[in-house]
């Protein structure tokens, strides 16, 4: 079965890697999940009063921070798939 990683841990794992690439703190970073039936996955972005919008590659790529350094997995080995949950809101599936 496939591991799941839920809506909050996707926003923590996009702060987490916005803060290694800035350099501050996660706590620092605000994020806000989207989705758009043209453009798919995204999400908004806040650091220190600017806006960034990330695209699904931008996503994936935060995910894959998150899955070596919080899960301790191969990050590249790892599938990754986004999802729009009716219930659990945007999730990713990991193989």
């Amino acid at each position: 079965m496939a591991q799941i990683i839920n809506e909050q841990d996707i926003i923590n794992a996009i702060c987490l890697s916005q803060a290694y690439y800035k350099n501050i703190r996660p706590e620092d970073v605000l994020v806000e999940l989207t989705y758009d039936d043209d453009t798919g996955f995204g999400a908004e972005v806040e650091v220190n009063g600017q806006i960034e919008m990330l695209n699904t590659a931008a996503m994936i790529g935060a995910l894959r921070v998150w899955i070596k350094d919080v899960l301790h997995g191969d990050p590249f080995s790892t599938g990754i798939e986004l999802v729009l949950d009716d219930e659990e809101g945007i999730i990713a599936k990991l193989s």
